[in-house]
């Protein structure tokens, strides 16, 4: 143990005596574990914003798109019926509700926003989790007969209200006036159909928008959701044979309409980002071959300049295994310092960039800790033969060199 520390302290001095060339020569494996732990890094971050922005279409969902399967064929809308039949028929469903998006004008106290509308119900509400933090949900009387209320989003909220004067207010969209009954609780994520921003939104009843904004009972989509207990394979199976079924589909003619899985979504964004991530991070991990070349250049330098030393530690004693533990260590030593700049300077990189734009900054412990242990292993592997090297030098033809 005293051989170690003492070979350890000898290291630390020879660095020390070598600033600015230990330095350099650390510099391939700092921007290496740099560079890894930055990708992996913002590549996790953007993962989790992609999975946070498709939370907002629920958990357990499908979504129902009509498509145009035919160019000459006009795109056949759902009516409220279908929605009543996968609610009825489909074991396992639990909510299933229609909706409608538009986008309006909302007028109120002078001020004017652009904002996207959305007819909906509150079994959509319960489908994509939207909850009403402050006022309350429509009733059945407003949702069956088209009341014109309404239900703001945060962000419309703020654009233009009062702060604490919006319930009960008087707001026109469009050439609509509406009352506003309750505000959504603020939300991450995407929403169907809508704007970037899921709280720049106007809900109204389904009926209210069909009949003031879109001019028709059409059903642009709607959301199905389900018992996770339930497969989400044989309720997908169900509900696809079913709206064939419904909109008179003969054997062998594609689907009028789109069965979307938001967990299937979120899986496979998921994985593609985590396998960008992971090519990035090879990548980026070549540095660290450069570097650990670097440190095997330096150090067979250093034994070149050490030779005459070397052969002196040698003739008044010292073991071979003891001269290729001290050039071990030196390799060693500049590796781990390397690393923890590295991981120091990645830390930086990553908020920064991070905060710029606006990923979320996830750290990983156990992602810096492998990045530090591959540092050092690339210390002992590019360090050996340099320091096997020193152990071989001839005493006698050592102390001859100049």
């Amino acid at each position: 143990m005293r051989m170690i520390f003492a070979t350890l302290l000898l290291a630390l001095r020879e660095i020390r005596r070598h600033i600015l060339r230990s330095f350099l020569t650390t510099l391939g494996i700092i921007i290496g574990v740099a560079s890894v732990i930055t990708m992996v890094t913002l590549g996790q971050g953007l993962t989790a914003n992609v999975q946070d922005d498709l939370a907002g279409l629920g958990s357990e969902v499908f979504i129902v798109f009509p498509r145009q399967s035919d160019r000459n064929v006009p795109r056949q809308p759902f009516e409220d019926e279908d929605i009543r039949a996968v609610r009825n028929q489909i074991a396992g469903v639990e909510f299933a509700a229609g909706a409608v998006n538009a986008s309006a004008t909302a007028f109120h106290n002078g001020q004017d926003w652009q904002t996207s509308l959305q007819g909906a119900s509150n079994e959509f509400f319960a489908a994509q989790n939207i909850e009403v933090a402050q006022g309350r949900s429509f009733n059945a009387e407003e949702d069956s007969r088209g009341e014109s209320v309404c239900i703001v989003g945060t962000t419309l909220a703020e654009k233009i209200f009062v702060r604490d004067q919006v319930l009960g207010e008087e707001m026109r969209l469009n050439n609509v006036s509406c009352t506003v009954i309750g505000i959504a609780d603020e939300r991450t994520g995407s929403s169907i159909g809508g704007g970037n921003d899921t709280n720049d939104v106007v809900f109204m009843p389904l009926k209210t928008v069909q009949r003031r904004f879109i001019g028709s009972d059409d059903i642009q989509y709607f959301v199905v959701k389900y018992n996770s207990d339930y497969s989400a394979l044989t309720i997908q199976n169900q509900l696809v044979d079913l709206l064939r079924e419904r909109r008179v589909i003969q054997a062998g003619e594609d689907n009028n309409f789109d069965v979307i899985d938001s967990q299937e979504i979120s899986n496979t964004i998921g994985g593609i980002f985590q396998a960008m991530t992971a090519v990035v991070a090879v990548i980026a991990a070549i540095s660290l071959l450069v570097g650990g070349i670097g440190i095997m250049n330096i150090m067979l330098v250093s034994v070149t300049e050490r030779t005459r030393e070397i052969g002196i530690r040698l003739a008044i004693g010292a073991l071979a295994k003891e001269v290729r533990l001290q050039f071990l260590t030196e390799a060693v030593v500049l590796c781990c310092f390397g690393g923890v700049i590295g991981i120091l300077l990645a830390l930086g990189l990553s908020v920064a960039i991070a905060g710029t734009i606006d990923l979320p900054f996830i750290f990983n412990p156990g992602l810096n800790v492998m990045a530090f242990a591959f540092s050092a292993v690339m210390g002992i592997i590019f360090g050996y033969y340099p320091a096997h090297r020193a152990s071989k030098l001839d005493p006698i033809d050592a102390l001859r060199h100049e």
